[in-house]
């Protein structure tokens, strides 16, 4: 039997993995983690903010540029950072780059009262999107609707099924405190998972589905996106699965600083890089995908110190 988490009673989540893991995370200097490198999985970073999200959007622009019309191809973009969206924006209506055979997946949508939230929700990720990106790009060069899905609780099955039908180029995301990408959360300490989280194979058996969200990752978007009013924030939300993300040609972790800390920005890298791969991390399971990119901010690396505030 495990040990319980310090963090959430009755949840898996980091703190239950062997400590020692933790404290040569921990210990890692910034040279150290660009030196996690290794075939199947690159660690870059970027020295302002400015380079950090316009590679970010370029990746966008880079997928769109393969598609053909026989052919469609397209990314699967977060939430989480959102700076980049503006710059794609630009990007497309700037270099007039025709998104007809292209193709977006949202990560995640929030879920509550039986349905995913309307896209007139403050929190809706679809609202995000639109209005930061595809409410930005000239009327004729934006993508048909039908060429950008989301997993909605009404049609699960058919956005898994679009990752079959069309290149999924890359998947980007951010990491959230909870050691996530999407939402893609630790489970919940009970039934057959009370003494131990799942095995990885249970995991990565995981497609798009609804989800319940971990305490940490309520707090979380509480921090980031609600001003702390946890109380606004719903408990679960639909997302991409690991089936998806496998789908995906490369999958493309991008980290400002802004949603995780100088720990948890070392702590999944390392167990990565060592093949160490536990679903109380579930970003740890990335160690197994054959083309992962780590990008840093280096200034948000920082180290772990004590440090009073």
């Amino acid at each position: 039997m495990r040990k319980k988490s310090m963090l959430a009673e009755g949840w898996w989540d980091y703190t239950t993995i062997d400590e020692q893991i933790m404290r040569d995370a921990a210990q890692l200097t910034a040279e150290d983690i660009l030196q996690l490198s290794r075939p199947g999985f690159k660690v870059i970073f970027h020295d302002t903010l400015e380079s950090f999200y316009l590679a970010e959007a370029l990746q966008y622009i880079e997928a769109w540029q393969q598609a053909t019309a026989s052919s469609p191809a397209g990314i699967c973009g977060p939430i989480g950072p959102t700076e980049q969206l503006p710059l794609v924006a630009q990007l497309v209506n700037s270099l007039n780059i025709s998104l007809k055979n292209c193709h977006f997946w949202g990560m995640d949508e929030w879920y509550e009262n039986g349905t995913e939230v309307p896209a007139t929700h403050p929190l809706s990720f679809v609202k995000a999107n639109n209005d930061m990106l595809f409410n930005h790009i000239k009327p004729e060069l934006r993508m048909p609707d039908e060429n950008i899905h989301y997993p909605l609780a009404s049609s699960l099955a058919e956005y898994t099924k679009s990752f079959d039908e069309f290149r999924c180029v890359t998947m980007q995301g951010g990491q959230g405190d909870a050691k996530h990408w999407a939402f893609n959360d630790p489970l919940q300490r009970t039934g057959k998972y009370a003494d131990n989280p799942p095995t990885v194979e249970e995991y990565r058996n995981l497609s798009a589905r609804i989800v319940d969200l971990h305490p940490i990752t309520l707090m979380q978007n509480a921090r980031t996106s609600g001003g702390g009013y946890v109380v606004g924030v719903p408990q679960q939300a639909t997302t991409v699965g690991p089936v998806e993300t496998w789908k995906a040609e490369r999958v493309s972790i991008w980290q400002a600083g802004n949603h995780d800390n100088a720990f948890g920005m070392r702590l999944t890298p390392f167990m990565i890089s060592k093949g160490i791969v536990d679903t109380a991390v579930p970003m740890s399971l990335l160690a197994d995908h054959p083309n992962v990119e780590f990008h840093y901010y280096r200034r948000a690396i920082k180290s772990v110190t004590t440090e009073m505030h």
